[in-house]
């Protein structure tokens, strides 16, 4: 069995939250953030999300959204892919 580990692309679709607009994007290698790439990370938002992002790196087969943060009064909504 080979090991996948493939890249990942996060990009907010729409956003209520004063900490992300709409086009902010993250990436992912690994399990690691590209910070020269990626946008600001809220703690809160990754904690929503990084299970759907563990699963694309794994090379899961989902939908790329919409996943939403659960923080209920700024709701940010991602769509998550497998990159090259």
């Amino acid at each position: 069995m080979s090991f996948v580990d493939k890249k990942v692309k996060v990009t907010v679709v729409d956003s209520l939250c004063p900490q992300y607009k709409v086009g902010d994007e993250l990436y992912f290698e690994g399990s690691m953030l590209d910070k020269e790439r990626s946008a600001n990370v809220c703690m809160v938002a990754m904690n929503a999300i990084y299970p759907f992002i563990y699963a694309f790196r794994r090379g899961g087969n989902l939908k790329h959204g919409p996943y939403q943060c659960t923080d209920c009064g700024e709701r940010v909504i991602f769509e998550i892919e497998a990159i090259d």
